[in-house]
């Protein structure tokens, strides 16, 4: 709240007092109302109360908003706008002559610098909550199957901040079992207040189960009425992200509807439109530092510069991927004489070593930065890939695919990806599959600008490149 105060503070005082022409003696006539003259300082006060008044009542600092998903930013920006819009229209109709850039810089500046400010607070609750502190204290309820997929769930990303502390299973199931996934079994559904109450925990989630009928849910609702307690009920649906989710409340139900994923109409247009105008000005830009790699390719080791290899994209459909060859050439027909033993994930079926003796050493500085990915761009222009999506796979990889794991091939097959922001050769091939998944089952243009802001840090950090 302080800081939110602060930032606003600052922004408006700041845009005054550097705006040329504008001080706080400066006045104007209200001739709606009579005699009378108002100077920027109450102007810019007014604004600051009133965008200080605007976060607390939307609701921004919530704890159920606060620290995960896109729902804290968007409310910031929303009000951000709804404020000038505001404050544009009032100044119109008492005829307040404010000068256009006073206005036109303080809020889109204010807003960036809030964002900003809220990003920062987020990066430290996410470090404050991998160690422990500001979490719910979680107790799960529903069946061995549900409890331990949540709790796994869950205790991939402590940054979430609910830690599982009990389970509660059905009557007959609490006396066979101490233990799911680690957790300790402290109770039946009957006696899931008297637990929470035991092991200090403010939160129930309801996963679910035959035995935990829509009764015994409702009696538990009303349990918690009288304490600091949460009720949250996790559906059986994972791996869908918050935009496609909708409560609804018909007849006394939640019903949740999920809308089902796009890949086509306006929003691919734009996505396509974006990967053109973006992967032109990348290419623009680095142009001069592509020409320097491809001259240090040629000198230091026989054969092409590019790289070019069959890929599956789209729909299942091959194509030519293009890369700068960081291997020695022909590398391909050498793969036999490897050692298969030492991959990095024995059960995937990606063939990844962390020495490979294929690589070159020019090779070697081009992975751990993918920098040997750039040829990539004209993929992106040709229209074959996008520069985010699955992973693009090999034709003996699609091979060995499951079933499920071909509707990779819904979009086209990316430069980057939540595979490689998330770790990539790093990440198992389970975690892997799931995340490319997730990315064809949640696309959307901002997680994209998510995804590529995040690939900046992970191709710095080189880390995960083999």
């Amino acid at each position: 709240m302080i800081s939110d105060f602060i930032v606003v503070l600052a922004v408006v005082l700041g845009v005054q007092l550097t705006w040329p022409g504008l001080s706080s003696d400066v006045e104007y006539s209200l001739s709606t109302v009579g005699e009378g003259s108002l100077g920027y300082g109450f102007v810019s006060a007014s604004i600051v109360a009133l965008w200080t008044v605007t976060l607390w009542l939307s609701g921004s600092r919530n704890p159920r908003v606060l620290g995960s998903g896109w729902l804290e930013y968007r409310i910031i920006a929303d009000w951000a706008v709804r404020l000038f819009a505001g404050v544009a229209t009032l100044a119109f109709l008492l005829k307040l002559d404010l000068a256009r850039g006073y206005l036109l810089l303080i809020f889109p500046l204010g807003m960036l610098v809030l964002l900003g400010e809220r990003w920062l607070w987020r990066r430290w609750l996410h470090r404050q909550r991998r160690s422990g502190s500001y979490c719910r204290r979680v107790l799960l309820m529903g069946s061995p199957a549900s409890v331990e997929h949540i709790a796994g769930e869950l205790s991939n990303q402590p940054w979430a901040g609910y830690q599982v502390v009990g389970v509660c299973l059905s009557r007959g199931l609490a006396g066979l079992r101490k233990t799911v996934a680690g957790i300790p079994v402290v109770g039946d559904f009957e006696s899931a207040r008297t637990a929470m109450e035991k092991i200090g925990a403010d939160s129930v989630i309801v996963t679910s189960s035959d035995d935990l009928d829509p009764k015994r849910v409702k009696e538990l609702s009303w349990d918690l009425e009288q304490g600091k307690y949460s009720l949250i009920v996790a559906p059986s649906l994972t791996d869908v992200s918050g935009p496609r989710i909708h409560s609804r409340p018909v007849a006394g139900l939640p019903l949740l509807h999920v809308e089902t994923p796009q890949y086509s109409g306006l929003r691919m247009v734009m996505k396509r439109g974006f990967d053109i105008v973006a992967s032109l000005a990348i290419l623009v830009t680095l142009a001069l530092p592509m020409l320097v790699i491809a001259l240090l390719v040629k000198v230091t080791s026989p054969g092409p510069v590019l790289f070019k290899q069959e890929r599956i994209g789209l729909r299942g459909e091959s194509f030519q991927m293009l890369k700068f060859r960081s291997m020695l050439d022909g590398a391909d027909s050498l793969l036999d004489q490897l050692d298969h033993s030492s991959k990095i994930d024995k059960g995937s079926v990606l063939f990844k070593i962390k020495e490979d003796p294929r690589i070159t050493t020019v090779g070697r500085v081009l992975r751990r930065y993918s920098l040997d990915e750039l040829p990539q761009l004209f993929n992106v222009l040709g229209g074959s890939m996008s520069l985010v999506g699955p992973r693009p796979s090999l034709e003996r990889e699609v091979q060995q695919y499951e079933s499920h794991v071909h509707r990779r091939f819904l979009v086209k097959p990316g430069i980057t990806g939540l595979w490689q922001v998330s770790g990539r050769s790093d990440l198992p091939w389970e975690e892997a599959v799931r995340l490319d998944l997730y990315y064809v089952e949640n696309w959307s243009l901002t997680a994209d600008l998510a995804i590529l802001w995040r690939t900046l840090r992970a191709v710095i950090r080189g880390s995960g490149a083999y």
